[in-house]
C-alpha cells in the first residue's frame, strides 16, 4: 500500500486549532443545511461510542480527518507525536468538530453515549488504514473499554 505524500499547500489549508469554527448554517422554512469540509476526501464513516469508552490511542502518518460530533461528547487528547508531554484535552460537544491533522497523537474518552462523523483524507478499508495508522498508549486504558487488537 503507497500512502500519497502530505504536500506543503495541503498543510496550509488545515484548521489552526483542534475545534474547528463552523460556517453559518443556510437556513430557510425547510430546515437547514450545514456545511462541515469542502474538501477533497475519500473517507466518510459514522461512529457510535459507548460510555466509558476509549478510541483512538494512535496517530496517522499521512491521514487527517475532521470528527463532527453528532449528539453526546469527546474528551479529545492531542499531542504532537513524538512528544513525551501530557496531552492537552478538549471537550468536543454535539454540534462542533474537531480536526486531526497528520503526526498529532491522539486518544478519545466518551463521558456518555456519542455518535459522530469522521471526514477522512485517506480511504477507510483495512489495508490503507493499518498502512496508516501507528497505535500508542497515550490514554491511559484503565477502567475503559477499549478496543485490543488480535495477538
Amino acid at each position: 500500500m503507497t500512502l500519497k505524500p502530505v504536500t506543503e499547500e495541503e498543510r496550509k489549508s488545515w484548521p489552526k486549532t483542534v475545534i474547528v469554527a463552523l460556517e453559518e448554517p443556510f437556513v430557510d422554512n425547510r430546515g437547514r443545511i450545514q456545511p462541515l469540509v469542502d474538501l477533497m476526501m475519500q473517507s466518510a464513516v459514522l461512529i457510535t461510542s459507548t460510555k466509558g469508552s476509549l478510541r483512538a490511542n494512535h496517530y496517522h502518518k499521512t491521514d487527517w480527518h475532521y470528527c463532527y460530533v453528532l449528539s453526546g461528547s469527546i474528551e479529545y487528547y492531542h499531542r504532537p507525536t513524538g512528544s513525551q508531554e501530557e496531552p492537552e484535552c478538549v471537550l468536543v460537544r454535539a454540534g462542533e468538530m474537531a480536526f486531526t491533522p497528520p503526526m498529532v497523537d491522539h486518544g478519545m474518552k466518551f463521558p456518555e453515549d456519542c455518535t459522530f462523523l469522521t471526514l477522512s483524507r485517506n480511504p477507510r478499508d483495512q489495508e490503507s488504514y493499518e498502512a496508516d495508522v501507528v497505535r500508542i498508549e497515550m490514554v491511559p486504558t484503565e477502567g475503559l473499554t477499549s478496543w485490543k487488537p488480535e495477538e
